[in-house]
């Protein structure tokens, strides 16, 4: 089911070593999707960062579009405005992922259709920090 997924789903995703696209992830590290990203990081998780101008944020190479990033790709974390996520959802589909995650304050009812189409687990408006420290014990 998209958009409301359980905790034992949700401890499934959040493994060491899944391959994590980020969308929108700035290089300036007070700002949350750095921050986030560089907790994934910590935690074992591969960070592949999307952004359209930056050369390399948290030590690894940047992805000018999401459709760069080379597969396989396990979730893509999308920092957008909800107006904003559906056309990388949509992109996202094409990767094949396991999940698209939207951040707190970020939903979609659109994407909540495409990730039914194309199979994916939708998490919205949840931080993938919070939970991961949540569920599997991260600080």
């Amino acid at each position: 089911m998209t958009g409301e997924v359980s905790d034992a789903e949700l401890r499934e995703l959040l493994q060491p070593g899944r391959r994590v696209a980020v969308v929108g992830l700035s290089p300036k590290p007070d700002r949350d999707s750095h921050r986030v990203a560089a907790y994934l990081q910590a935690k074992g998780f591969r960070v592949l960062p999307v952004h359209p101008k930056a050369r390399e944020i948290l030590g690894e190479p940047v992805y000018a579009r999401l459709e760069e990033v080379p597969p396989p790709v396990d979730m893509v974390y999308i920092f957008r405005k909800g107006s904003e996520v559906l056309p990388f959802v949509e992109t996202a589909a094409g990767l094949r992922p396991l999940a698209v995650w939207l951040p707190l304050g970020v939903t979609s009812p659109e994407a909540v259709e495409v990730a039914r189409r194309y199979g994916f687990l939708l998490v919205m408006d949840r931080c993938m920090m919070i939970e991961h420290a949540r569920l599997a014990g991260g600080s």
